[in-house]
């Protein structure tokens, strides 16, 4: 991700906030940050969004999102794996957290190859 100097606006923050809250609607969000309502609203927020400096803004938030919920969906794989209703869940819940604590099986895979390779370059 590149570096960007430009800082967002207030209105492009509150954009960027508002896109994120409701799951990605921009019509939604446009109308919540001030941007005029109707097409040229839409219009307006999307030529926002596509500016490098508020595509920076955005991934941080989505990245500040994701690590907030992290520790909520860690809960609930936990849980699963203690209490599941069916053998099958538990086991996939544990798999699950074995899995990215780093203690993934080893993916085994075996190539042969038989057989002669000829190459023949011709320059001239």
């Amino acid at each position: 991700m590149q570096v960007v100097d430009r800082k967002c606006t207030r209105r492009q923050i509150a954009l960027v906030d508002a896109y994120v809250a409701n799951g990605g609607n921009l019509t939604k969000a446009a109308q919540e940050a001030g941007y005029a309502d109707g097409n040229s609203g839409r219009v307006s927020a999307y030529k926002a969004m596509k500016t490098p400096h508020v595509q920076q803004y955005l991934m941080q938030r989505v990245a500040e999102e994701l690590g907030q919920h992290a520790a909520m969906a860690v809960g609930t794989v936990s849980a699963l794996a203690k209490n599941g209703k069916s053998e099958y869940v538990k086991l996939q819940a544990a798999q699950d957290l074995l899995d990215r604590a780093g203690f993934k099986p080893i993916d085994r895979s075996q190539v042969q190859v038989a057989g002669d390779i000829k190459v023949s370059i011709d320059l001239g």
